[in-house]
């Protein structure tokens, strides 16, 4: 299948905008990414949304509460956005957040993790891992039940995984889903989507390349399984996973690659390729393509099956079990 014309649009008028333009100055970057790629303020109405502070390891982190109608109280899904570390906000994903809020009827907290690399790794695992420990702590502060997913999208996708792999390790709070939509697991590589895919589909090699000059402290940190989950000795004990991923993405090739290894070590996994789409078609392209709907209304499925499998607060069964699991092949849409 061949580019969706609504992708095709896309790369187009990023090419005739530049880009992320010249990769220099990190808040340059920052400043046409936002102007590009804001999100347009139409998304869904929720019963509340409210940006507030949670602990984190050096100092406050922004968080934004979306709560949806009804008495509750509710899961949580614990959203990171993307931006390669160093880009993007809790506005880019504003749109995505409450629209799987009302379609789940659950509780999202969106995290700005700090950026780099005015804050380089560990920063945002860290940051990220913090929010994890305090919504599980702090569950009925927001109208939370106990039950907790994590998700984002390319950085973010790395993000939720990373806090998956702390979680396990350190005996940490109970993950019903991780959510990697479009995620980046490992340095860029000689991957066939990287060959395939790596100029003139939107994201590109050598964004990925820079992203990965301004995150890791030095080229010790690539192996690290908290910034390269791809580089874990293992995956077993890990929560179920649903991974979506972007035909012309030059991530591609690593959430697969990720999704089969967790199929290996026994993890319950959902991979699902969208055709003739580009990375961002989950989150930051809701405003460009259509197919970002039928994205949400499937990650919204197995959030509620995931969740039908948790116990809440109380220790009550909150509805029938679901496996999500799937053979070793991937489901293409």
């Amino acid at each position: 299948m061949g580019l969706h014309p609504e992708a095709r649009a896309v790369i187009e008028d990023s090419a005739a905008r530049g880009g992320l333009g010249p990769l220099d100055e990190p808040a340059e970057v920052r400043a046409r990414f936002a102007a590009v790629w804001q999100s347009s303020g139409r998304g869904e109405v929720v019963d509340s949304v409210v940006d507030r502070t949670v602990p984190g390891p050096a100092g406050a982190i922004p968080v934004r509460v979306y709560r949806p109608h009804g008495d509750g109280p509710f899961p949580v899904l614990l959203w990171f956005h993307g931006g390669g570390w160093v880009v993007g906000s809790l506005d880019a994903n504003d749109a995505t957040c409450r629209a799987l809020c009302n379609a789940v009827g659950m509780v999202v907290v969106s995290v700005a993790y700090r950026l780099a690399p005015e804050h380089r790794y560990p920063a945002a695992a860290e940051d990220a891992y913090a929010a994890l420990t305090w919504v599980a702590g702090h569950a009925g502060e927001i109208g939370a039940d106990g039950r907790i997913a994590v998700g984002g999208e390319g950085a973010g996708g790395n993000l939720a995984a990373v806090v998956s792999l702390m979680s396990r390790d350190h005996d940490g709070p109970r993950i019903s889903l991780q959510l990697l939509a479009s995620p980046v697991l490992a340095p860029p590589a000689d991957r066939q989507s990287y060959v395939d895919y790596g100029e003139g589909h939107f994201l590109s090699r050598a964004d990925v390349e820079w992203f990965f000059r301004q995150y890791p402290r030095d080229e010790g940190d690539l192996d690290d399984p908290y910034l390269s989950p791809l580089a874990a000795c293992h995956l077993r004990g890990l929560p179920p996973a649903l991974v979506l991923t972007a035909e012309f993405d030059p991530l591609r090739d690593e959430g697969e690659e990720y999704a089969h290894r967790l199929l290996d070590a026994g993890v319950p996994v959902t991979l699902l390729r969208y055709e003739g789409q580009i990375h961002g078609f989950f989150a930051l392209l809701v405003d460009h393509l259509s197919i970002s709907a039928q994205a949400h209304a499937r990650a919204a499925a197995a959030l509620r099956a995931a969740f039908a499998q948790e116990p809440s607060a109380d220790g009550d069964e909150v509805g029938p079990l679901a496996r999500l699991t799937r053979g070793a092949d991937p489901y293409w849409i």
